[in-house]
């Protein structure tokens, strides 16, 4: 398969991933909306705001990454690929306030007297869960597969979204148990489960933020990567040195900017050719690495040794 065939497929995948978690999305918010207004269920409630909230991060993630797709202009020469990390970004947001409203709000309802529970309620929180870790592990396999930033935060978006179906499954079990049993401190399980999902959440919302801000600010990338970048240069017989190495993610793909050191009596030619036998070496290994910028520097050999 030519890489032309390969990133289409990517794309297609990606696209699949996003329409999937948009629509889902938007059936999980009416139905617990529905089911928690009609039981008075305030967890199911809470959950369905936040699944709201979950429809304008997907859609966020999608517009992001079709943007990530377009082709390189005037204006952007290095692409558009760090348009992933505004998205997820976007998302750390959306779900950092989610959390806070969730901690509130479990807060207030621990100072009202509680509701009875229902099993419909339940049932509804749990295919939610169900559903929920699907599509995390769908999303986030794909979103590894492509190295899509803004698929891996809607992944992390549908893990937030198991934690908080998992807080309301056992929230109601609880109150269920305790109606039966006639205990009636179980009933604030809800609540209380709510309150330790929202910090979970909040959690995994600060720590998305730092990946996107670190994407935005130019981070370095991983050094044991950045050390496999080197020994494949090295491996190029004309190379006699390494400079400099610097490399970056921008979006699904990786920029490195190389300068290395050639012997000093090779033509013009000879040392474009060595340039592009680097570049071609490293992106034949590495598929998500998208320009290498490559300086030449002369080498002289036992005289640049003194």
């Amino acid at each position: 398969m030519t890489t032309e065939n390969t990133e289409a497929a990517s794309s297609r995948q990606s696209a699949a991933a996003i329409w999937i978690s948009l629509i889902s999305n938007v059936a999980l918010t009416v139905i617990k909306l529905a089911v928690g207004v009609l039981f008075k269920s305030q967890v199911l409630i809470a959950d369905g705001i936040h699944n709201a909230g979950d429809v304008i991060a997907t859609g966020a993630a999608l517009s992001s990454m079709r943007v990530s797709k377009i082709p390189p202009d005037e204006d952007h020469p290095y692409g558009h690929g760090k348009a992933e990390n505004v998205g997820a970004g976007v998302v750390a947001i959306i779900l950092g306030l989610a959390a806070l409203y969730m901690g509130y709000h479990s807060v207030l309802v621990l100072f009202e007297p509680p509701h009875a529970a229902s099993v419909t309620a339940l049932i509804a929180a749990f295919v939610s869960l169900v559903w929920k870790q699907g599509l995390y592990v769908y999303t986030m396999r794909i979103g590894k597969a492509t190295n899509s930033k803004g698929l891996q935060a809607t992944a992390y978006d549908h893990l937030a979204d198991v934690y908080a179906s998992l807080a309301a499954v056992v929230g109601i079990g609880l109150a269920l148990v305790g109606d039966y049993l006639n205990i009636s401190f179980l009933a604030y399980g809800d609540p209380v489960a709510g309150i330790i999902v929202a910090i979970l959440i909040l959690k995994l919302a600060v720590h998305m933020g730092r990946e996107a801000v670190d994407v935005l600010m130019e981070k370095t990338i991983d050094l044991d990567q950045i050390r496999s970048y080197s020994e494949l240069t090295l491996s190029i017989p004309s190379v006699k040195r390494i400079d400099r190495i610097r490399a970056r993610e921008h979006g699904h793909y990786v920029i490195i900017d190389l300068r290395v050191s050639v012997p000093a009596e090779l033509s013009i030619q000879e040392g474009h050719d060595i340039s592009r036998q680097i570049k071609n070496t490293i992106q034949d290994r590495y598929s998500n690495v998208g320009e290498v910028l490559v300086h030449l520097n002369p080498w002289y050999g036992k005289k640049a040794a003194k």
